[in-house]
């Protein structure tokens, strides 16, 4: 996520429901910002799978419109 912040200003993730199921977590949230080179806000929802053994993150997917994300990176 680090690197995020070299094309994006402002980059947020605003989480909002966390559903558990034995090791299986799921985040819903949504991610904000604006293109630095664009100037294009993106505001999309996401949803973050975790899978988590002994305390630790095994497993990490994340689902995003990427299409939303083009947009908002596109001249």
């Amino acid at each position: 996520m680090e690197q995020l912040a070299e094309e994006w200003d402002g980059w947020t993730a605003h989480d909002d429901t966390y559903v558990v199921d034995g090791e299986n977590v799921v985040v819903l949230a949504r991610y904000t910002a604006t293109h630095k080179h664009t100037g294009k806000p993106l505001n999309v929802r996401v949803a973050h799978h975790f899978t988590v053994r002994a305390g630790h993150i095994v497993r990490f997917e994340q689902f995003v419109d990427t299409a939303l994300v083009r947009d908002a990176a596109a001249v």
